[in-house]
């Protein structure tokens, strides 16, 4: 962490813990108190939605179960404090456990209607289960006891804000670390996350229960600060609360989520006092203005992105003053407000500063600072040759989608240690191939196996993890992360820590996190792209993008590499550049299936060329043989005149 950055870290959780003495007023206490409350609970939200990319109506819920553990645990039992809250984080976690597993299996609203009816479902329950809930007429609680002492208002504060500091510490370091660069990937693609060896679906499990025990331990923390809790509290617009202050203050972000819990917590109260609410308009407006003439100074924006910001501003404040009562005006204004901030601060009001004034995501420029890397010739792991022989055997394998056979009937030997190319025309199955090699298609019929195992019917990530690693046609690079970090998500396998060592720190998770700094560093310079570690892969030139794909491939420390089109859109000096790189590659020992168009490619690296037309399997043998087939000339060629001779070049 930079030394600025750790200044201001330090001033503001000073701040935080001293506002008690600096204010002797119970109301802002409370305030402030319920606002880091609900902070500890958008901190987990915003790792399933900002991180993971899935939206959960069911977080009200989940905040609901942990303070009714907590008020349960009390009423019913007397239990202390301490084991109320580590208790309400686990019976939370469990629950979004159950809540996971079936829900995650399903995508986009379908995940949303099933959270939002699971959060309906507690809510019921909570009313309904009187026996232990004591149903509508809820459950009062005292302040608690804390090593002997009874907590007041300026007491519980500091345990709130202590919880608070500690929450972003841990928060902070997951999403610093291995499991939070595998939840950002699966936001990024997720079909690439299983091809690295990330389980998509069991890591979006892992982020939801994560995220539920945060919103547990929000919870208990929330019923000992009102010392009521009651079923209506977890409703529906609890769950749209919280969701929006995740989008308002803007995702993947602590200060984001700090600042939307604010907002939240702010704004109902703020559209209930008219003349409150004009100088905080005005404040707005001015300070969006100023932002964005800045950023026009500085030529970080241009006029017309800046003028929705400033226009929508200086309207909500011209509306302020024209306003006498907020009484007829308060949902209208908190809506338009919410429909403002989702169309047009997408990245919430820190990505919009941060957009204004050209600053980078804290943490994209500190990964490749770790010692040294390791040289660029060692990174790459060479291949195991035990068994020699053959590496891969596909036989009778029948990929059909409807009546479409993208395969059909095609067999495969694939050496070790040798560069296999895969040709043919637009859509003879050539990808389709690639894409049941990694368990992306269970194929139809027919049998493969790798080094021995079947390969049929296992996921994609265990099958990149028994060393089958691949690039994409069309390239798949998690776009809002570094170069460097792409590279790590390939090394994932490398990690042996767990959460706890994660959220301690511990020798062997630093051990392994330097280590993987180092080796990404090392696989990134034997691509040449070393100088690009802490650029965004999405703001790398295409070439360089290629490369990237292959670097992060190399991670996975692979026994069979798949290229497809690897040279597709490169430039002379670029597919130089990249034979080269693949030479290298093979001088590993890393076996190679190359799909290329480029024939000179292929001709000039390749030792075998199997060809492919309508989904089967037309030629196969050393290079000039395959060239010189008319089989292959009438597929790319689609015939010819007696006698002619035509040379394959490019298709």
């Amino acid at each position: 962490m930079k030394t600025s950055h750790l200044m201001l870290a330090i001033a503001g959780a000073a701040a935080l813990l001293l506002f008690p003495v600096a204010v002797d007023n119970a109301y802002y206490i409370h305030l402030l108190e319920t606002i880091a409350i609900y902070a500890i609970l958008i901190f987990g939200l915003d790792i399933v939605v900002g991180y993971t990319g899935q939206v959960s109506l069911g977080h009200a819920g989940l905040f609901g179960i942990g303070a009714y553990t907590a008020g349960v645990l009390v009423f019913k039992l007397g239990a202390p404090v301490l084991l109320t809250l580590v208790a309400a984080i686990g019976v939370t976690a469990v629950f979004g456990a159950i809540l996971a597993l079936p829900a995650l299996r399903v995508t986009g609203p379908y995940l949303a209607m099933v959270t939002l009816a699971f959060g309906t479902i507690v809510q019921i329950l909570i009313n309904e289960m009187s026996f232990l809930t004591e149903g509508p007429m809820g459950i009062k609680l005292d302040k608690p006891v804390l090593l002997g002492h009874k907590l007041d208002e300026r007491g519980y504060y500091w345990l709130v804000a202590v919880l608070l500091l500690l929450s972003l510490v841990v928060v902070h370091r997951i999403l610093r670390s291995h499991l939070g660069r595998a939840f950002e990937a699966l936001r990024g693609s997720p079909v690439a996350s299983d091809c690295m060896g990330v389980s998509v679906y069991r890591y979006k499990v892992y982020a939801f229960v994560i995220s539920a025990g945060f919103a547990g331990l929000a919870g208990s923390l929330y019923a000992f600060s009102e010392q009521y809790i009651s079923p209506n509290t977890y409703n529906f617009e609890l769950t749209v609360l919280f969701l929006l202050a995740v989008i308002m203050g803007g995702r993947k972000s602590r200060i984001g989520s700090m600042l939307g819990a604010a907002v939240i917590v702010q704004l109902p109260k703020l559209l209930d006092d008219v003349v409150m609410f004009r100088w905080v308009a005005v404040a707005l407006a001015l300070a969006v203005f100023a932002t964005a003439a800045f950023a026009i100074r500085r030529r970080r924006a241009t006029p017309l992105q800046m003028a929705i910001p400033v226009v929508g501003s200086v309207a909500l404040a011209v509306l302020a003053f024209c306003l006498d009562t907020m009484t007829d005006w308060r949902l209208s204004i908190f809506g338009a407000i919410m429909l403002f901030v989702v169309y047009y601060l997408q990245d919430g009001i820190v990505g919009f500063v941060r957009s204004a004034f050209n600053m980078k995501r804290p943490g994209l420029q500190s990964d490749a600072s770790v010692g040294e890397s390791v040289a660029s010739a060692a990174a790459v792991v060479t291949a195991s040759q035990a068994g020699g022989g053959q590496l891969l055997q596909a036989r009778g394998v029948l990929m059909q989608f409807g009546g479409l056979k993208a395969l059909n009937n095609v067999d495969l030997d694939i050496q070790r240690g040798t560069i296999h190319g895969l040709i043919g025309p637009n859509g003879s199955g050539k990808s389709t191939m690639m894409n049941v090699l990694t368990g992306i298609y269970v194929p139809t019929a027919g049998a493969l196996s790798f080094a021995g195992r079947s390969l049929v019917g296992r996921s994609s990530s265990d099958i990149a993890l028994s060393g089958i690693a691949r690039t994409f046609q069309n390239v798949q690079l998690f776009g809002e992360m570094t170069a460097l970090q792409n590279v790590q998500v390939g090394l994932h396998h490398t990690f042996d820590s767990n959460l706890l060592d994660v959220a301690l720190h511990t020798p062997r998770y630093r051990r392994e996190r330097d280590a993987a700094v180092r080796r990404g560093m090392g696989l990134l310079a034997f691509v040449g792209l070393a100088e690009f570690a802490n650029e965004e892969a999405r703001n790398l030139p295409y070439g360089k993008q290629r490369l990237l794909e292959i670097a992060r491939a190399l991670a996975l420390d692979p026994q069979l590499l798949l290229l497809d089109e690897p040279a597709a859109g490169l430039t002379a000096p670029d597919i130089k550049e990249l034979i080269a790189i693949i030479r290298k590659i093979r001088g590993h020992g890393v076996t190679v299936i190359l799909i290329e168009h480029h024939m000179d490619v292929v001709m000039s690296m390749c030792d075998t060329v199997s060809v492919l037309d309508f989904g089967q399997k037309i030629a196969e043998g050393l290079p000039a043989q395959v060239q010189a087939d008319e089989k292959v000339i009438e597929a790319y060629l689609g015939g010819q005149e007696a006698g002619a001779q035509p040379e394959l070049r490019t298709a």
